[in-house]
């Protein structure tokens, strides 16, 4: 396939809206559907009309801008331990709670995309095993067949918000309802709806003020008790309130809870151990570059990146070679959303000045900034800690001594 046999393939369609069935199930179904820019040579992109170059350009900027989201050891660990939770509430004959995930991670690491994928694999598994209806159908519930449900807390989350995103996600009506009544409505859209995995992205939007914290962890238990494996996403989750605060285990890198030691002091003591017992907490960090294998785990990274550019001049070993991939860990701190930000701007410049390439002098002439992830909450944490870097002016090409050029008549007469 090439730009000249389907200029337009790379336009894109309407919005994807994931926190809706329609928009969830329209993901699944298109989200590797995406043709990237074919990689032409300078020579043939040569030879290319001017409108050619022109949209063969653009698709190229779409490519960029729509980098799949490459595997790391990291989103693979977590993946693993989502599936596994998941897997184990959908296939349990047992009426009991179902036990529940959390990942926590800072901002821009990839958490969402991953359990989103890993999710959209377990949903077509379970939907081609069970024929695409529900093994549980009961006469006069709904036809409608959701196993995985994927919400995002309001900004300024409270309980109410929250149980009313879950019944957006289904198309419920909610109209007049008191907390009490959207958290009924919520279980029973979960059970006639056969979903057996249930997300609530940005999880930590829900602040715990002391008037409210108790409703936040009744919400959260009410909802341990469907027949549902619930996985919460947001930054600093240990710390949130959501359990008790912890520390990480140096060596084991696992969260560790110290016991209570005044149950008298808060009503939500005992909700907040409840749920560490029932929730597995696994944390999606950013790359490392210590160790001989951390390094070779990011070069292998930007060696995949690498098979993903469209840029005219060969782009092996443009991220790999020399002191590159330490100038691009220094930028980045591994965290993978600001590397992905950083290429796509370094990518956009090298073909706006024709110089198709990626440099350490491109790349330091611009830097990455929060405006550049507008779907991050500040307030809430969610924005990745960007390394600071002052962007450098463009170097000026040399060119021949313009000294004596004549500026023409209208320059001469402003000069008096």
């Amino acid at each position: 396939m090439t730009s000249k046999q389907n200029p337009l393939s790379f336009l894109p369609g309407p919005a994807v809206d994931r926190t809706t069935f329609e928009g969830w199930n329209r993901w699944c179904q298109t989200r590797k559907a995406f043709v990237p820019a074919p990689i032409l040579t300078a020579q043939e992109y040569g030879r290319l009309s001017k409108r050619q170059k022109r949209i063969h350009d653009l698709h190229r900027l779409a490519t960029h801008s729509s980098l799949p989201i490459q595997a790391t050891p990291m989103s693979e660990r977590v993946a693993h331990a989502v599936l596994a939770r998941v897997e184990d509430g959908a296939f349990s004959h047992k009426a009991g709670t179902r036990g529940g995930i959390m990942v926590n991670g800072d901002g821009a690491q990839g958490k969402t995309e991953t359990i989103c994928e890993a999710l959209a694999c377990f949903q077509e598994e379970w939907l081609a095993i069970n024929n695409y209806a529900n093994p549980d159908a009961m006469p006069g519930t709904r036809d409608l067949v959701a196993p995985v449900a994927y919400v995002r807390c309001p900004v300024k989350a409270t309980p109410i918000s929250t149980c009313q995103r879950i019944l957006d996600f289904y198309g419920e009506d909610y109209k007049g309802m008191r907390l009490e009544d959207l958290v009924r409505t919520v279980k029973t859209a979960v059970v006639e709806h056969a979903t057996k995995a249930l997300v609530i992205d940005d999880i930590t939007r829900l602040k715990l003020h002391r008037e409210a914290d108790q409703d936040v962890l009744d919400l959260i238990r009410e909802m341990m008790s469907m027949p549902v494996t619930l996985i919460l996403v947001g930054v600093g989750i240990p710390t949130s309130g959501l359990l008790r605060e912890g520390r990480r285990d140096r060596k084991t890198q696992e969260w560790i809870y110290e016991p209570v030691k005044d149950i008298g002091r808060s009503p939500n003591d005992h909700a907040a151990s409840q749920h560490e017992r029932r929730f597995q907490v696994v944390g999606l960090g950013p790359f490392r570059y210590v160790t001989p294998a951390e390094m070779e785990a990011w070069m292998a990274h930007l060696r995949r990146l690498e098979g993903e550019l469209r840029l005219l001049t060969n782009t092996a070993g443009m991220l790999t070679q020399g002191d590159m991939p330490e100038y691009l860990f220094n930028r980045t701190k591994g965290v993978v959303g600001i590397l992905e930000k950083l290429i796509q701007h370094g990518c956009r410049r090298a073909i706006e000045d024709e110089s198709e390439g990626l440099t350490k002098d491109l790349l330091n002439q611009f830097t990455v900034t929060p405006d550049d992830m507008p779907d991050l909450d500040a307030e809430s944490g969610e924005q990745p800690d960007i390394p600071v870097h002052t962007p450098t002016p463009k170097r000026k090409p040399k060119g021949r001594n313009t000294v004596f050029d004549d500026d023409g008549p209208e320059a001469i007469g402003s000069a008096g």
